[in-house]
C-alpha cells in the first residue's frame, strides 16, 4: 500500500491559487474527501474552504473549514449549498456509490434492477451534473479555476474488458460524459478554467473495501496519498485538459 513515505506531505504550493482564496469539497466524509478537506486546509493561499456532506456532523470544523450539508439526490439542498459561496477557484466532488448493504456491483445482466441503476445514476452523475448548474456560474472569470469530479476508470468504454459492474460503469461514462459536455460551455465564459473527470486509483476505503482482494499492494492507495496524487494533477492542469479524463498519475483514460 502506499503510505508512509507520503503521509504527512503536504501538498505542494498551487501557485495559481491567490491569497484568500475559497475552495469547495463535495462529500467530505468520505475517506478521499477527508483527505482532500485535510490538505486543503493546510494550504496557506486557502482562507475559506467548504466541507459539504449528507452528514456534516461527520466532518471536522477549524478555522478554515465550514462544514455544510448536501444531498445529492436533492436538487434544492445542491442549490441551497451554493449559496454559501462567493468565487470558488476549486471545487472537487468526491462522493460516489459503488454498493450499499443490500446491493453489491453486477456480475451479469441477470442481476440488473431498475431501481439500483437510478439510484447510482442519480448519485454518480445526475448529482455532480446539478453541483456543476449552480456551483459553476460561482467560479470567478479571471484566472485559473477547476471543477474536478472523481470519476473511475471502469467508466472508460474504451478500456472496459471484462463487462460486469453494469449501474457504476455506466453512471461513471454518463458523468464522462456530461463533464466533457459542460466544459465545452465552461470554456465560453472562463477561458481560463478547467472541468475534469479523474480517477483516484483503488484507494482503501469503505467504497473499494470490499473489492480489494487480488489489488497488488503498490496499487492499493491510502487516501492521504490518493488526494496528494489529485490535487498534483488539478495543480499541473489548464484550460487545455478541460473536459479530460485523467488517471492519478496524470495519465489521460480514454472515454
Amino acid at each position: 500500500m502506499q503510505d508512509t513515505k507520503h503521509e504527512g506531505e503536504r501538498t505542494k504550493p498551487m501557485g495559481w491559487l491567490p491569497p484568500g482564496s475559497e475552495v469547495a469539497v463535495i462529500g467530505s466524509q468520505g475517506g478521499i474527501g477527508r483527505a482532500l478537506v485535510s490538505r486543503l486546509s493546510q494550504h496557506p493561499a486557502i482562507s475559506t474552504l467548504h466541507a459539504f456532506a449528507r452528514r456534516p456532523d461527520e466532518v471536522w470544523a477549524g478555522d478554515k473549514i465550514t462544514p455544510a450539508p448536501m444531498d445529492l439526490t436533492d436538487e434544492a439542498s445542491i442549490e441551497a449549498a451554493a449559496r454559501n459561496l462567493h468565487a470558488p477557484r476549486l471545487v472537487v466532488v468526491a462522493s460516489g456509490i459503488l454498493h450499499d448493504a443490500t446491493h453489491r456491483p453486477e456480475k451479469s445482466w441477470r442481476e440488473l434492477d431498475a431501481e439500483w441503476l437510478e439510484r447510482a445514476m442519480r448519485i454518480n452523475a445526475f448529482g455532480p451534473a446539478l453541483i456543476a448548474k449552480h456551483f459553476l456560474p460561482k467560479l470567478p472569470r479571471d484566472g485559473k479555476s477547476v471543477f474536478a469530479v472523481l470519476s473511475a476508470r471502469v467508466g472508460s468504454i474504451g478500456d472496459n474488458q471484462l463487462g460486469g459492474w453494469y449501474g457504476y460503469r455506466a453512471s461513471k461514462a454518463a458523468l464522462n460524459m456530461l463533464v466533457k459536455t459542460l466544459s465545452i460551455e465552461l470554456g465560453r465564459t472562463h477561458p481560463q478554467a478547467c472541468a475534469l473527470c479523474l480517477h483516484p486509483g483503488t484507494v482503501d476505503t469503505a467504497l473499494s473495501g470490499p473489492f480489494q482482494r487480488g489489488v497488488p499492494s503498490d496499487r492499493l492507495f491510502t487516501p492521504d496519498y490518493s488526494a496528494e496524487c489529485l490535487l498534483r494533477v488539478i495543480d499541473n492542469a489548464d484550460a487545455s485538459m478541460s473536459g479530460g479524463f485523467y488517471a492519478w498519475d496524470g495519465q489521460p483514460i480514454p472515454y
